[in-house]
């Protein structure tokens, strides 16, 4: 079996690496344009996701869900705070513990979450399905990327 890569498979615009870049670099181009007029940036988006789907969630695991180190997270909480979209509280049982929860404002955006995904999809050209079974094998991509590179 021939695993050689042919000397055209080495040009720029056949790279994956320069595929995804650049595709994640119109992603968050058009995420910029829908989430600006709810006021949000992307990273505050995913905090903003997260919560919808759990609220009252610790910094730490917000930290986790995400992948963003607390250097990271605690700005955007802030912000977020700043802007009344959520709160911060110490835990009542584990005062090391802060736990971050949704405002009645913060919630009330979730109502524009769907706008934004449909945006989203109607942007990509892709179909639901489409959009679906193209994450999903991004993940197995990240997956499959993170745990070869630990060998």
């Amino acid at each position: 079996m021939n695993n050689s890569i042919p000397d055209t498979e080495l040009a720029l615009d056949r790279q994956l690496c320069f595929a995804v870049y650049g595709a994640a670099h119109a992603l968050n181009g058009t995420y910029k344009r829908l989430l600006d007029p709810l006021g949000l940036t992307y990273p505050q988006y995913l905090v903003m996701l997260a919560l919808w789907q759990q609220d009252g969630l610790s910094v730490k695991a917000l930290g986790e869900q995400l992948g963003l180190d607390s250097g990271t997270l605690s700005p955007l909480l802030k912000r977020l705070q700043q802007s009344g979209h959520v709160g911060r509280r110490r835990d009542d049982t584990d005062e090391r513990k802060v736990l971050i929860s949704l405002t009645e404002s913060g919630a009330a955006l979730k109502q524009h979450a769907s706008g934004v995904m449909l945006s989203l999809v109607n942007a990509t050209g892709c179909t639901v399905p489409e959009m679906i079974d193209l994450r999903d094998r991004l993940q197995v991509l990240r997956d499959n990327l993170l745990e070869n590179a630990a060998d």
